[in-house]
């Protein structure tokens, strides 16, 4: 299964960025998006930005993304006692 995330520009050149998604950093084309520019957040799907989205659409899935990883947490902690 893929996921779009989003993530933060935070270096651009041409159509290639480098983006923040909650810390990671990845490098990714903008070239389906060529209006973006630094500090938009995009999503990002199989490395290339597909649109820019709200900063707080993307606050609400950062938050959805950081719970998922405290469930599994949970589940491999539980399994392993």
């Amino acid at each position: 299964m893929c996921l779009a995330v989003p993530a933060r520009i935070v270096q651009l050149e041409d159509d290639r960025a480098v983006v923040d998604a909650l810390g990671n950093r990845y490098n990714t084309r903008t070239t389906f998006i060529p209006d973006a520019k630094l500090g938009d957040i995009v999503l990002v799907h199989a490395g290339f930005a597909i649109t820019i989205v709200d900063e707080e659409e993307a606050k609400k899935t950062w938050q959805l993304i950081a719970e998922f990883d405290e469930f599994q947490e949970e589940q491999e902690k539980a399994t392993s006692d």
